[in-house]
């Protein structure tokens, strides 16, 4: 490190005890079960109270409600919550994020269209301890394997 790495790294670290960290700027997704449009209104009005809510969109066909501004997803949460409605993170994001969109974890009739539900990459189709069996009867490796092959 040379004279100006040092010199960097000193500037940085007196800057960084002057300054706040600003929040970043986040998008909150919800699914929130919402009959009509009153309902809608409500969810509007409560969300909008969120401490840095900057926006506040509601879907009603898509039972979608999202608040862009300087939140928390757990404050969002917890304010949804409290309007007694159904409500959960958006669970959805497109087929072409998933590796395998249609295990049944991820295939959802009630998602919107080219969506389904967002699951860990560990709910694919696994191999049991029988094909695994199989795979080493044949292999190569294996010095008592199948003489035919």
């Amino acid at each position: 490190m040379g004279v100006q790495g040092t010199l960097d790294y000193f500037s940085t670290l007196l800057s960084s005890t002057k300054k706040k960290k600003k929040k970043q700027t986040q998008t909150v997704a919800l699914k929130i079960r919402m009959d009509c449009e009153g309902c809608a209104r409500k969810v509007k009005h409560v969300l909008s109270g969120v401490k840095g809510a900057k926006s506040v969109d509601i879907d009603l066909k898509q039972q979608k409600a999202t608040v862009t501004g300087y939140v928390e997803a757990k404050k969002v949460l917890k304010a949804a919550q409290s309007t007694k409605k159904k409500v959960e993170l958006w669970p959805y994001v497109p087929y072409t994020m998933v590796a395998h969109p249609y295990v049944s974890a991820a295939y959802d009739k009630k998602a919107p269209p080219n969506m389904v539900r967002k699951v860990a990459d560990t709910a694919n189709i696994s191999e049991t301890t029988v094909d695994d069996r199989y795979v080493q009867m044949f292999s190569d490796e294996n010095p008592n394997a199948c003489s035919i092959m």
